[in-house]
């Protein structure tokens, strides 16, 4: 099997999409309707899977990775999403904060920007802001608007968030054991009440999880050093120069990096560059451009250490790498 590979299946059950992948680009794209991207960040081989339950209003789903990941993007617009972490070796990183008890991962109409840890599974629902809104004027309840908008670490009622982890346990054991139970429209119905309950439920106990002040101001100082890392356009910045436009030393960076993100900067900047030159190769199937090329317009001049870093990273060579998009093209 090649390291790229990709293997969907849609299950006999109505609905329900099953997809593994040994590439982190690849198992970005089974993600649907998610307009999000992923860059590894930790280095080995990439082990992905993704399982999307669709009822008639909302998904239900089950991600796990290998890797530490950095996720951004969309789910999609006008998308309401809540994610509760399931397994990981280390903190979920999500606006410089971690979650923990019985708080939960929410997205509400907002842009998604967090760092997964290695080993890391996370299921949630996906559905409609409209619909949640829709829902909470029939039944008069109040949303908190505080959260809306953006990507928030949420703190909610911890029976509600106990009930609601019963019911993803309980659909995922029905998915791997017998899928056939929802072919029957019934049942698929029964089960989107059921979560729709546990989540009109669960919104009025929300409120954001405050990080504090010098939590907030690691975010701001690591968002001003990564804006620097990805829009630096052609040249390639050096590290003391994303240090001098923060204002931070050295140290201070690598601090913030290492509380906000989980690594530090050069290791997350080397990944992010490396992440950029695996697609390009992906990309130069049609070109005369080399392994050699495009690592330097990413700013690695040192070819051989380069090589290594690339192995090291994504368990094969660069040249791999173009090689089998020359294939598949």
């Amino acid at each position: 099997m090649p390291l790229s590979a990709t293997l969907p299946t849609v299950d006999s059950a109505a609905g329900l999409f099953q997809a593994s992948s040994t590439d982190v680009d690849e198992h970005c794209a089974s993600l649907g309707r998610w307009r999000l991207s992923y860059d590894q960040i930790s280095a080995g081989a990439f082990r992905g899977s993704f399982t999307q339950l669709s009822l008639p209003r909302l998904d239900v789903f089950r991600e796990i990775t290998s890797q530490q990941v950095r996720q951004y993007g969309q789910l999609g617009a006008d998308s309401f999403g809540i994610g509760l972490p399931w397994h990981g070796d280390g903190e979920v990183n999500c606006n410089g904060a971690s979650v923990a008890g019985a708080q939960v991962i929410a997205c509400i109409d907002a842009e998604v920007d967090m760092c997964t840890p290695k080993s890391f599974e996370l299921r949630g629902v996906v559905a409609s802001a409209a619909l949640i809104e829709e829902l909470a004027a029939r039944l008069d309840i109040e949303l908190p608007r505080s959260v809306w908008h953006q990507l928030r670490v949420i703190e909610m009622a911890e029976a509600s968030v106990a009930r609601l982890r019963t019911h993803l346990a309980a659909i995922h054991e029905t998915i791997t054991t017998t899928p056939e139970q929802f072919d029957d429209p019934a049942v698929r119905q029964a089960l989107e009440d059921a979560l729709l309950v546990e989540i009109m439920d669960m919104l009025p106990t929300a409120r954001p999880s405050d990080p504090g002040r010098s939590a907030a101001a690691r975010k701001s100082t690591v968002d001003r050093a990564r804006a620097l890392m990805h829009g630096s356009g052609e040249r390639t910045l050096s590290l003391l120069e994303v240090c001098k436009a923060v204002g931070a030393s050295p140290r201070k960076l690598g601090y913030c990096f290492q509380e906000v993100l989980g690594t530090s900067p050069m290791h997350y900047w080397r990944a992010m560059r490396l992440n950029r030159v695996r697609r390009d190769l992906k990309r130069a199937s049609g070109t005369d451009a080399s392994v050699y090329d495009v690592a330097v317009q990413h700013g690695f001049w040192h070819f051989s250490q380069f090589s290594l870093d690339y192995k090291r990273h994504f368990s094969e060579l660069p040249s791999q790498t173009l090689r089998r998009a020359k294939r598949a093209a």
